[in-house]
């Protein structure tokens, strides 16, 4: 099955972005502006919410690791969001992989695109420079 995978570094220590990437309220920082916390999952809706992808922790580390399960979406579900946290001389390695997806799809390579693009948001979150989520509450899709 193949993955989405992504690394960048990150001149912030693991306390300032292992929030970032566990937590509904981290996510809102750099990804998405409609995130709720039903039943102890994360739900983050996009393009007013046609699309919503539920994800339920799986393991959490506080600065290493987060780990998560996709439950909805038609080609998100069954796949897992991992995040993990590398100490290096320069601050931080974030190891990101967007795991077991089913085939490579346009969509696949689309997300992988968005992916790359969530990673800037993330360390910009993460270095205290607060871009924002990238998709927004009004936004509609592409």
């Amino acid at each position: 099955m193949p993955d989405i995978q992504h690394a960048i570094q990150i001149a912030a220590p693991p306390e300032a972005i292992y929030p970032l990437v566990s937590t509904a309220a981290g996510f809102g920082q750099w990804w998405a502006a409609d995130v709720t916390e039903p039943d102890g999952c994360v739900e983050l809706g996009f393009f007013n919410r046609i699309t919503i992808y539920r994800l339920r922790p799986l393991a959490r580390e506080p600065g290493k690791q987060a780990e998560w399960l996709c439950e909805t979406g038609s080609e998100w579900i069954g796949t897992y969001l991992r995040f993990r946290l590398e100490t290096v001389k320069s601050g931080l390695l974030l190891r990101f992989t967007h795991a077991d997806w089913k085939s490579e799809t346009d969509y696949f390579t689309s997300c992988n695109t968005t992916w790359g693009e969530l990673m800037f948001r993330l360390k910009a979150a993460a270095e205290g420079k607060s871009p924002g989520p990238f998709f927004r509450m009004n936004d509609t899709a592409y």
